[in-house]
């Protein structure tokens, strides 16, 4: 989640801090940057699960919308819109390969209902005495935050493409591969140490 502060131009995430000059809030000298926090924030993203917010939305407008909308709001308000656009894509797929295709209970057993509902609310569950992992069905506590290793975009596909085995749509015995984005992990980008991942490449 990013917050805009309207006094100056400045966006905080959740987890780290990033200081844009656009005014005389921030004061600089040498290397050392004072930050002014007055002023009024207000939310201006939020990306508890990557992509959600991308692509769900069905317009900029709505996508907008979704990011300055507060957790406890969005199942009320997304859920449907979501669940809609999940159907349209099945019956997108359904025409391009001839015969008609509707989602399947995914491989934790939700069904659409369910599993919109957790997008649509776009937050981490935490589980502090289990292992954390975005996707484990065989932990019994799947969902359980975001390791640096979990590739979020291939779960969330076979979260929705997968059906109750994961690999209802693989590429295999002709259907077509949507559990997968076929993008890996860079190999080492993962540390022992903070900051954990290496520097970003340009």
């Amino acid at each position: 989640m990013k917050l805009f502060n309207k006094k100056g131009a400045m966006l905080v995430a959740a987890l780290a801090v990033a200081a844009v000059s656009c005014s005389d809030d921030d004061d600089v000298t040498g290397n050392v940057v004072t930050t002014d926090f007055t002023g009024t924030f207000v939310q201006q993203d939020q990306m508890g699960r990557p992509g959600i917010n991308t692509v769900f939305p069905t317009t900029d407008a709505e996508e907008n919308a979704f990011n300055t909308t507060l957790p406890a709001d969005g199942i009320a308000r997304w859920q449907p819109t979501f669940q809609s656009k999940v159907e349209a894509l099945y019956t997108a797929y359904s025409n391009t390969a001839g015969t008609t295709l509707t989602y399947e209970n995914n491989i934790l057993g939700l069904d659409l209902p369910t599993l919109t509902t957790a997008l649509a609310l776009d937050v981490l569950q935490v589980a502090p005495n289990a292992t954390t992992n975005y996707f484990n069905p065989t932990t019994g506590l799947p969902l359980t935050g975001r390791a640096l290793s979990d590739d979020v975009i291939d779960v969330s596909l076979i979260l929705l493409f997968g059906g109750n085995t994961g690999a209802r749509f693989d590429g295999n015995n002709g259907t077509p591969n949507l559990v997968s984005d076929n993008v890996g992990l860079e190999p080492g980008v993962i540390q022992s140490a903070f900051p954990y991942l290496t520097a970003p490449r340009f």
